[in-house]
């Protein structure tokens, strides 16, 4: 197939675009840079750099046969403070991109959506039918996205599925995360090993929890590139499907410490500091549907495999 990659200089969708790539699908990425990297960006790919809310229009006028949907911002303080920033960038930007898609007949579409939508739910195993109450701008603007693809998907005709997911880690192969502002546990944990910081902070270690600090989902980069694979060829038109991407199993900030130490060889300090408003005990992706409808199963789950290729990635670079 012949697909448009948008933010396929970024992390995730420069993964998916060398998997897509690996796939044997011909794929041009759009990316306006602005977060992204070009040297991410996978041989093989067309590279168009550009504002995707601008270049929609002329993109698809050249037949596609679907789009992958990674062109967002992402970071969750910003959009408190900034939220005009995420509403136009975000919002507006998908709905070009959707007018063009209809304007043009694109038929499939896959829209990397975030866990972010569910909120601070009491429960700790989240399914597509748990409620959806965003407690932040980015989470709001990844919903209304959602609900927008619904009303398209129906009216239009359009195939497209929603990706939900926590915490992605790990690298595929020279491919990995570098972000300008780094908020993820495990990147953060390896620059400790690196000596780019002094210390982790823990916050708090008297949770509801086997070891006392927050258990969170992760889930290796790869695996959540082959899920967008699948949910592209399951598409059905005039349909939206959610599916939530996840190991199905929790790891600790303790253990995740654990794991890069060992990983690593380093010690890697770590600093007990109060808890952060708002931070659930424990927040797990059940990933049964996906796994029930898209034959998705990840083959990487295991922390030690996330960890260690994320530590490859990263030594590699810092070495260079």
């Amino acid at each position: 197939m012949k697909l448009l990659v948008t933010g396929g200089a970024g992390y995730v969708g420069s993964v998916c675009a060398a998997r897509l790539v690996e796939a044997g699908h011909d794929v041009v990425v759009v990316d306006d840079l602005s977060t992204g990297h070009a040297d991410a960006i996978p041989d093989g790919c067309k590279f168009v750099e550009a504002d995707i809310a601008e270049a929609a229009g002329d993109l698809l006028a050249e037949p596609f046969d679907g789009v992958l949907h990674f062109a967002a911002k992402s970071l969750v303080g910003e959009s408190m403070e900034n939220p005009q920033k995420y509403w136009h960038g975000n919002v507006v930007t998908s709905l070009r991109l959707l007018d063009a898609m209809r304007e043009h007949g694109t038929p499939r579409l896959v829209f990397s959506s975030t866990a972010a939508t569910y909120g601070e739910p009491e429960i700790e195993l989240i399914t597509e039918d748990s409620p959806t109450d965003p407690t932040n701008t980015y989470g709001a603007t990844k919903l209304a996205i959602d609900h927008a693809i619904t009303s398209y998907a129906a009216a239009h005709g359009i195939g497209a599925a929603s990706l939900r997911y926590f915490n992605v880690a790990g690298a595929h192969g020279a491919i990995g995360e570098r972000h300008t502002v780094e908020t993820h546990l495990i990147p953060i944990v390896l620059q400790v090993a690196l000596g780019q910081r002094d210390q982790v902070q823990i916050f708090g270690e008297d949770w509801p929890t086997a070891d006392g600090t927050c258990v969170r989902d992760y889930i290796h980069v790869t695996d959540l590139a082959d899920a967008h694979l699948l949910a592209l060829k399951g598409t059905q038109p005039g349909q939206h499907r959610i599916y939530n991407l996840g190991n199905g199993t929790g790891f600790s900030v303790k253990q995740v410490i654990d794991t890069c130490r060992e990983v690593t060889g380093h010690p890697i300090p770590a600093k007990v500091a109060p808890r952060r408003a708002g931070d659930p005990a424990t927040l797990v992706a059940s990933s049964q549907a996906a796994r029930e409808e898209l034959g998705w199963q990840p083959q990487r789950a295991d922390l030690g495999v996330i960890v260690r290729d994320a530590w490859e990635f990263t030594r590699a670079r810092h070495q260079a």
